[in-house]
């Protein structure tokens, strides 16, 4: 079994805002697994623990470059928020999005070996990546990018910590607006049938798993249980409205809800061929320090070296 420590719920804790003993006995039902963890509670807790499970704590920036019909996006992570607002930094950001765009490199290394100087460093955007963490004093890596040609393209950037690139055909306000929206609500694909097959079997997973929790709380409250084909269509439903909330044309569109993104890109003439969404951190784990076991083993080691 293993040990369930302090930092652990708290990591729980933030990523679902489900009440430290529920998270405490997750962990312990999922033996320490945090994403195991995380899955029981959605299914104890409903949509509240998947909702805020979005939230990332790793820090960075997120940037684009937009050139006619060409541009890029691009993460650069780094360890606190505090050089997010370096301007070395941020320069260093800005001019790779801006490589990506003009050179369309295969990977992170490629990308790493061309041709760049600031700050006194060079003559690649590697080796000025290099010096500036020797400047800064702070670890900072090129971590994801995507390369865009060929169709209009509308960008927008939500700060620093979360960007979006549009690829569309017709009125470059609407594709803008999509942009916005795509920032607020985070779809995960155009339509229903664009949603990755895993997602949703995960998601059919959590509602099965709901509807047994049901079904055990009505037993032991000795009410009736519902019908299996009931139970069947529950869950189905559940998938349904799933699959709305996370498709981009289906979802009400944030200026106007009384219509969905498709019907105002049917209004405006626009169509969305696709998006690229990224946000600071997303997937990446932040260590949470235990301070207080820190202390604690501190004490204990001055004491043995007394």
């Amino acid at each position: 079994m293993a040990a369930i420590t302090a930092s652990m719920v708290a990591e729980l804790r933030a990523k679902t805002d489900a009440p430290m003993m529920e998270c405490k006995k997750a962990l312990t039902e999922a033996e320490g697994n945090l994403e195991k963890a995380e899955e029981l509670l959605r299914v104890k807790l409903g949509n509240k623990a998947g909702k805020a499970a979005a939230r990332v704590t790793a820090e960075g920036v997120v940037t684009s470059y937009i050139d006619g019909n060409t541009g890029a996006l691009l993460e650069v992570n780094c360890e606190t928020d505090f050089v997010t607002k370096n301007d070395s930094f941020l320069a260093l950001c800005r001019a790779a999005a801006e490589l990506v765009a003009k050179h369309n490199p295969a990977d992170i290394a490629a990308l790493g070996a061309l041709a760049y100087e600031q700050d006194g460093f060079g003559p690649t955007l590697e080796d000025v990546r290099k010096g500036l963490i020797g400047k800064i004093g702070e670890n900072m890596s090129f971590r994801r990018f995507k390369y865009f040609s060929g169709t209009p393209l509308a960008a927008y950037l939500h700060g620093t910590r979360i960007g979006v690139v549009v690829e569309f055909d017709g009125d470059a306000a609407a594709a803008k607006d999509v942009a916005m929206h795509i920032a607020a609500m985070k779809p995960v694909a155009l339509t229903s049938a664009d949603v990755p097959a895993d997602l949703i079997e995960k998601e059919r997973a959590v509602a099965a798993g709901k509807a047994e929790e049901d079904r055990k709380v009505a037993e032991a409250a000795g009410k009736p249980v519902q019908p299996a084909e009931i139970v069947a269509k529950r869950i189905e439903g559940g998938v349904q409205k799933f699959l709305k909330e996370v498709s981009l044309f289906n979802q009400p569109f944030v200026k106007n809800d009384k219509q969905t993104v498709e019907a105002m890109l049917k209004a405006a003439g626009t169509t969305v061929k696709g998006f690229t969404l990224y946000v600071v951190g997303e997937g990446i784990e932040k260590k949470v320090d235990d301070f207080a076991a820190e202390v604690a083993a501190q004490v204990a080691a001055a004491k043995a070296a007394a």
